[in-house]
């Protein structure tokens, strides 16, 4: 029995090795056996090491047909070829290759409103570089976008090959551009409180209309319409309406692809007023009593987010002037639906102990980095402050360098560093203006200006202008560099040359030249100080006969050296059309220093505004300057002349010291402003607004005696009404006022005055 079992032992391990045997023959049949030969055909520009080098599959390695696919997927995803296969012949391997061609040069055909070069630097297919198929649909996704940052949705873009010899082609990109693709309305769903046009008012993105050439806000962007989300959203805050939401913002794009619809859903919640206010404070021997006056809101006013986040950064700022390095003001904002009211409390507390690791700066392609860097109020090493992080972005975007500046922050290497993260998006700074037109001042004039506000990406501003009139004509060049020596130190120079035809107002020809240097630096974040020295040629021409004994006197030439200061606190919300804050000007000359003529001048200038409800601005300003000589009297031509632009009602030299017909000129004045800014339901891009205004004043100090002379520091009055409009060319303006109180028979009123540039 023991001999038959083993029998049976042997036989079925006889059985088992004979099976091994053929399912390892049967698994080496199936994988080829050995590589005894690798051969490569096809390549004729790709060496052989690098096509091995992609290669998982090797001589004397068994055949595999996984290791085969990853080679046959790692040659064909590096780009050098269209298509690549596997043969075997016994021990050979062969692997054939078609190689990818190479760009000989690339080429578009079709766009006049995109360059070239614009096209071309978006694209990263190049010439001498490997064609491949994915590389080239990349590359239409791109120039696609390009067209449709400016509004072109219907622009297409197909890619064609041209073969040549040596496996080399020519891509080019034919561009069909298209018309530009423009928002026929703008809708709104869901909203009770305020018209569809109230909504449109506080949202970037405009409706196309015949005006609006001057503006692309009426072209699609959906970048613009996810800002104008947040606009609604910080209306709507700012409004009181503290459960407002955006539910969606849809655009639609017509059959024939030429315009949007946009809807924007909104639900408004209810409309909630302000509850208790506090303040607290968690930082040591720092009471809360010394922030109470810097709270902008009041309890029971409608709430307002822009109230909340001013208070936000006046405490932030205050508290770090104090000696707070890091402070965090958290406004903690309970809303009680039941009474409808905003419980807030500003909590004081001491912030993270994180500091700026560094400032990383992208999307200037032309501004050197150096600008930008020197209006930041944070240095890398400093400690990290969120209210000089936003100062530094509202000082980036004044430059005009800029249509888009974005900041973030992110973490540092360290939990205690931060990095700066700052985004730039360039605009044109050189500008080339033409305007005519009629002024008081002025009469029919033509207007050429050449502007570089950034040159060769420095920051420098160069400035040649020519202004010809039938009454005054003016050629002037000034240079400024923002930054002397790289310290914040502003130095620049003035040349002129301006001709004047005074003959209606006092009877001469005036012709000056010369030239000024000036030097500016900041005192504080809002106040300046420049001071200059001015040197010029003043020749009075042309002296009617019908002029008086003083007028004749100043006929000839005199030289004028004169040093100056100006002294400016400018705390405007915007220069061009200014809404909130207030701006004081003090000015000093002093005439001797060489020259013919010695005199001390002083001049002081100050106007505030105020916004009152939606877009009424209340604006009191007044302005008063007083010369007086050293040695002998002052010319005609260093003395105040008011009326025109600086008392509307009144001609040039419409009022103060007069002999007969002409107008002296005075030693002192005096001018007060009150004036109303009035929206007139027009688009707001056009930047056309009312004004209605009363304004008085006094210009006296003749000095000269005579029977002829009349000399009155009689207040004059005069009220009226005008319009402003904020042009390509620069501020225009048109007047119609009429004097209240003047010197009947003496004094020369006039209705109508139009002018160009600002009158502050």
């Amino acid at each position: 029995m023991n001999s038959v079992a083993r029998n049976f032992r042997v036989s079925v391990l006889a059985i088992l090795v004979i099976v091994g045997a053929w399912s390892g023959a049967q698994a080496q049949a199936q994988r080829g056996g050995a590589i005894s030969q690798f051969v490569v055909q096809g390549n004729s520009r790709v060496e052989l090491e690098t096509i091995r080098s992609y290669m998982t599959v090797r001589e004397g390695q068994v055949f595999s047909p996984d290791e085969a696919d990853k080679s046959l997927k790692a040659l064909l995803q590096s780009g050098l070829f269209a298509d690549a296969s596997f043969q075997r012949d016994g021990g050979t391997l062969l692997l054939r290759v078609v190689e990818n061609p190479i760009i000989n040069r690339i080429a578009f055909e079709g766009n006049k409103r995109v360059e070239d070069d614009t096209l071309r630097q978006e694209i990263t297919s190049r010439p001498r570089t490997v064609f491949t198929r994915a590389k080239v649909q990349a590359d239409v996704k791109r120039l696609l976008e390009v067209y449709r940052r400016g509004g072109r949705f219907n622009a297409s873009v197909e890619p064609k090959v041209v073969r040549l010899e040596q496996n080399r082609v020519d891509l080019v990109f034919e561009v069909f551009e298209g018309d530009v693709t423009t928002i026929r309305r703008i809708s709104f769903v869901g909203n009770e409180r305020f018209s569809d046009g109230t909504l449109r008012g506080n949202v970037r993105s405009t409706e196309s209309a015949w005006y609006r050439f001057l503006t692309s806000d009426d072209r699609y962007d959906p970048d613009r319409i996810n800002f104008d989300r947040e606009m609604l959203r910080k209306f709507y805050l700012a409004e009181g309406y503290a459960d407002f939401r955006v539910l969606s913002s849809i655009a639609e794009l017509t059959p024939d692809k030429q315009n949007f619809f946009v809807t924007f859903t909104i639900n408004e919640g209810e409309r909630y007023r302000f509850g208790k206010i506090d303040v607290t404070s968690r930082l040591a021997q720092l009471d809360a009593e010394q922030l109470r006056s810097l709270v902008v809101p009041r309890e029971g006013d409608w709430y307002n987010a822009d109230e909340v986040e001013a208070t936000v950064a006046a405490m932030s700022d205050t508290v770090g002037t104090l000696g707070y390095a890091f402070v965090d003001v958290r406004p903690n904002i309970k809303r009680n639906k039941d009474t409808q009211a905003v419980d807030v409390t500003f909590d004081v507390q001491e912030g993270p102990r994180v500091y700026v690791e560094r400032i990383n700066i992208s999307g200037n392609t032309r501004t050197l980095d150096r600008v930008i860097r020197r209006e930041f109020r944070l240095a890398e090493g400093d400690a990290f402050n969120t209210a000089k992080l936003r100062r530094t972005q509202q000082r980036l975007r004044a430059l005009g360098f800029f249509e888009r500046v974005e900041m973030a922050n992110q973490p540092g290497a360290a939990p205690d560093k931060t990095v700066i993260d700052v985004s730039v998006g360039e605009q044109s700074t050189g500008e080339i203006s033409f305007g005519a037109g009629y002024s008081t001042s002025a009469g029919v004039l033509a207007d050429i200006s050449v502007r570089e506000r950034n040159l060769l990406g420095k920051g420098q501003d160069l400035k040649l202008g020519f202004s010809l009139g039938t009454l005054q004509s003016q050629i002037d060049l000034s240079f400024t560099e923002p930054y002397f020596l790289d310290r914040n130190l502003s130095a620049g120079f003035d040349a002129f040359r301006t001709s004047r035809n005074l003959q209606e107002v006092s009877g001469y020809d005036q012709y000056t030249v010369g030239f000024a240097l000036r030097t500016g630096y900041a005192l504080s974040e809002h106040t300046r100080q420049v001071v200059r020295y001015t040197f010029k040629y003043e020749e009075i021409t042309n002296v009617s006969a019908l002029a008086g004994n003083f007028v004749r006197r100043q006929e000839g030439s005199a030289y004028i050296s004169e040093i100056g200061q100006t002294l400016v606190w400018d705390r405007r919300d915007d220069r061009l059309l200014p809404t909130k804050g207030w701006v004081v000007r003090l000015t000093t000359d002093l005439a001797g220093l060489g020259g013919t003529e010695y005199y001390v001048r002083a001049r002081s200038d100050a106007i505030y505004y105020q916004p009152l409800g939606a877009d009424f601005v209340v604006s009191v300003g007044g302005s008063a300057g007083i010369v007086r000589p050293l040695l002998n009297d002052i010319r005609i031509g260093q003395r105040y002349f008011i009326g025109g632009d600086s008392l509307r009602g009144f001609r040039i030299g419409g009022i103060g010291p007069r002999d007969g017909l002409d107008s002296l000129g005075g030693q002192q004045f005096y001018v007060g402003t009150a004036e109303l800014t009035i929206p007139l339901g027009l688009p707001r891009e056009l930047q056309i607004v009312g004004k209605a205004f009363v304004e008085a004043g006094s210009l006296w100090g003749a000095v000269e005696q005579g029977a002829t002379i009349q000399d009155s520091d009689m207040t004059r009055v005069s009220t009226g009404v005008g319009l402003q409009w904020i042009s390509p060319f620069g501020p225009i303006r048109f007047d119609y006022a009429f004097p209240l109180r003047y010197v009947y028979g003496v004094d020369q009123p006039q209705a109508f005055n139009f002018s160009f540039g600002t009158r502050f």
